[in-house]
């Protein structure tokens, strides 16, 4: 049975890419559900429900394992899934980039950067502090990241102004993080920019060593270990199907930076959850 992957859109293809890494051998079902995009302004109650309609397709055809491969669904969904669906495996991105935040952290003071959505339920803080409960998080909403990245504009003085606008309040804090963890699957493309734009705000202070971490490798090492047969059979290569609820051209043209390879439009097949 194959591993099923949803997220509000193309961003979770981030997380695709690395259990695919992680886990060659197995088939993958992806959905986005780019009808309803973004899920991180929608109140809870309608992402628990967009939630449930994306994982009931996914699971109809048959599961070992499903990954929220969305911050925002993972937030606030994640235990509404796991009860919908038990004894099916069903993991999440908060958990896996919590645990690797701390890891990655010397002082405890950590930085979020999410969509309004996931700041707002504060999953992140919690899951921080019970792994290092005297940690200080600090949590900003990049609502324009999420754009940013769907039109591949990862460079240039927008998007320098646009990642400096928002970060310099968490880096110039009195007491500054020594991790920024991207709390959504977007985020990974604009690492690179990112980085530059901290250095340009933190100078000496990003050079003593400030970390970016995602969620995407260590949610994949989650689900290999949910797994009994975690590869697949040696030496195979496995499947990939997607899935998508609108605009089947725009996410294969958009999908393609994000898993890191070329998608055909003809090989995504359009889906209908409902309302």
């Amino acid at each position: 049975m194959a591993i099923g992957v949803f997220d509000s859109g193309v961003g979770g293809l981030t997380v695709l890419r690395a259990l695919r890494r992680e886990l060659p051998g197995r088939d993958f079902i992806y959905l986005g559900d780019t009808a309803r995009l973004p899920y991180g302004t929608k109140s809870a109650a309608s992402v628990v429900r967009y939630a449930e309609q994306a994982a009931d397709a996914l699971v109809a055809r048959g599961l070992s394992c499903l990954v929220i491969a969305c911050n925002t669904a993972s937030a606030v969904a994640l235990d509404a899934l796991r009860r919908r669906y038990a004894p099916l495996p069903v993991v999440g991105v908060i958990e896996p980039g919590a645990a690797a935040a701390v890891a990655a952290s010397r002082s405890g003071r950590i930085a979020v950067i999410a969509t309004e959505g996931t700041v707002n339920a504060g999953a992140y803080d919690a899951a921080i502090r019970r792994l290092r409960p005297g940690a200080r998080v600090l949590s900003a909403a990049c609502a324009l990241f999420v754009a940013l990245a769907e039109e591949g504009w990862t460079e240039g003085e927008i998007v320098e102004l646009t990642i400096r606008r928002y970060l310099e309040p968490l880096l110039q804090a009195a007491a500054p993080p020594d991790v920024l963890l991207l709390g959504c699957t977007h985020f990974p493309v604009l690492a690179a920019a990112i980085r530059q734009a901290m250095g340009q705000v933190m100078g000496e202070a990003m050079d003593q060593g400030l970390a970016i971490v995602d969620s995407a490798a260590t949610t994949a090492s989650v689900v290999r270990s949910e797994l009994r047969d975690a590869t697949g059979p040696a030496g195979s290569r496995g499947s990939v199907r997607l899935l998508a609820t609108d605009g089947v051209a725009r996410f294969a043209r958009v999908g393609g930076r994000f898993l890191g390879e070329a998608i055909a439009a003809d090989a995504v097949e359009l889906v209908d959850l409902g309302r």
